[in-house]
């Protein structure tokens, strides 16, 4: 088993709404600034994107009734990362709850990166989605359609 860490992010709107809003993959280009910063290309059943360190293929779970956002990032290793993503009822509101995996390889200093990552961008998520400024006071420039 991996070592794991689960975060999540308070959003005040339903969370069938917000789900319906975010679950399509080229959403996450928006807010999830892990994937790519190149947009995505839907190429099948996968998504490809142009990644730091060389192309990426992603692959996403389908629409649900139950939240489930889970993608598989395959850098070009041929062992995609699964990355769980679940956008739940808290209350009237949502939780966005993601899972990172700690990878054997992965160094104390990178872990310590992946989590302020992950962190960032769940409030861009939720400055996206709501409009507001984001925990660290900037103002998200990305927007839904």
């Amino acid at each position: 088993m991996l070592p794991a860490r689960t975060f999540s992010v308070s959003i005040p709107r339903d969370w069938r709404e917000l789900y319906a809003e975010i679950w399509q993959p080229d959403c996450f280009a928006r807010w999830a600034s892990g994937l790519t910063d190149s947009g995505l290309r839907c190429v099948g059943d996968e998504w490809l994107a142009d990644g730091l360190d060389g192309p990426i293929r992603i692959r996403f779970t389908a629409h649900n009734a139950f939240g489930v956002m889970d993608h598989w990032v395959d850098t070009g290793s041929g062992k995609p990362l699964h990355i769980p993503l679940r956008v739940v009822a808290n209350g009237e509101g949502a939780e966005v709850i993601l899972t990172l995996y700690r990878q054997p390889d992965m160094t104390d200093e990178r872990f310590a990166a992946d989590i302020k990552w992950i962190n960032r961008d769940l409030q861009a998520l939720k400055a996206l989605t709501t409009g507001k400024t984001r925990d660290d006071g900037a103002r998200d420039q990305r927007s839904l359609p």
